[in-house]
């Protein structure tokens, strides 16, 4: 099983460290499970709008607030991230 890491907000963070029985990976594993199938089962048939919308209102807040550079900078490292996991798993 992979890990990853994310961040939260403090005040989140607080409220969680106050309900310690839950296994707060559990939650996450099963949202993103759950936001997975739903992707699948619209397929390609997702809008921009309808994903920004399934996001919530904070994501489009911060999505807004990305400056062009910081953007340009983030989709450059995705795309050299992305060439060399596809370069590495073609055979010929």
């Amino acid at each position: 099983m992979t890990n990853i890491t994310l961040s939260i907000p403090n005040e989140v963070h607080h409220k969680m460290k106050m309900h310690k029985e839950i296994r707060w990976s559990e939650v996450v594993r099963r949202a993103i499970t759950e936001f997975i199938g739903k992707l699948e089962e619209k397929g390609a048939e997702m809008t921009t709008k309808e994903l920004l919308e399934e996001l919530g209102d904070d994501f489009r807040k911060k999505l807004n607030e990305l400056s062009f550079e910081k953007a340009e900078k983030g989709y450059e490292k995705m795309r050299a991230a992305e060439w060399k996991r596809v370069s590495s798993i073609q055979t010929f």
